[in-house]
């Protein structure tokens, strides 16, 4: 017995070091909208294989320009289809890596119980002070916002009181905080357990504005880096799909 310990030890030790060898980094450039959902799957992808994972967040317009500009992301998870296939187009993906990970849903939110009512005559009132968007040049969920109010035919109206965040963290961060008494944030950001977690929210109607869909991609400077092939794997797991869909999204 005492003879086989050092070999058993052995053993497990080159296991341990096998592993390490074979763990691997990936940086991921994510859309503002899904920051806690990709924190979540992040920490069970890291439990689960060994590597590490780097989260950046922000808006995908900015990621847009930053992975041009030579960021050293290796996944891009978008707020929508076209940026990831604007960036395939121009030869800066692994090719046909794309895929939909998340569909979004677009919400009318106050940090303030009773501001926002279940029919958003709110919006119809306006007697409010500001409402936020995200800049809908930079962010899909703030031009599914000129969208909505464009469909509602509000926009006019409500115009002089936009308060613009450069993305939809920025913009909730302005609702949540009180400096602007509503806005449109994405339901991810207030959902949980099948409900609004705090203050008061109408949930906007899907054909007020188009699809949400969110593509992510392996960009071009990871095309040898297999835990970046391994993470865009992971994003379609039954585990990643559930953690997903008890933010309120669709997949």
């Amino acid at each position: 017995m005492t003879r086989r310990l050092p070999h058993l030890l052995c053993a497990v030790l080159a296991l341990v070091l096998s592993a390490a060898v074979h763990a691997g980094t990936v940086q991921v450039a994510v859309a503002a909208n899904f920051t806690e959902p990709m924190k979540a799957i992040a920490a069970d992808f890291e439990k689960d294989t060994g590597n590490t994972v780097l989260l950046s967040f922000g808006s995908t317009g900015k990621f847009y320009s930053q992975i041009k500009n030579g960021a050293p992301f290796d996944v891009f998870l978008s707020a929508d289809t076209a940026t990831p296939a604007r960036l395939e187009k121009k030869g800066d993906t692994v090719p046909g890596s794309i895929l939909t990970y998340a569909t979004g849903k677009l919400v009318l939110w106050s940090a303030q119980p009773g501001v926002v009512d279940a029919q958003a005559e709110v919006l119809k009132k306006n007697d409010f002070k500001n409402i936020a968007i995200a800049a809908p040049k930079l962010a899909p969920y703030g031009a599914a916002a000129v969208q909505t109010l464009t469909h509602l035919g509000l926009l006019a109206a409500v115009q002089p009181k936009l308060v613009t965040g450069e993305s939809i963290g920025q913009t909730f961060s302005f609702v949540s905080s009180g400096n602007a008494e509503l806005g449109f944030v994405a339901l991810s950001q207030v959902y949980e357990n099948g409900r609004i977690k705090s203050g008061s929210g109408w949930i906007v109607p899907q054909e007020l504005y188009s699809p949400l869909r969110q593509d992510a991609v392996q960009l071009g400077r990871a095309k040898d880096n297999p835990t970046a092939a391994a993470l865009l794997d992971y994003l379609k797991s039954d585990k990643a799909r559930a953690v997903i869909r008890s933010y309120g999204y669709g997949v």
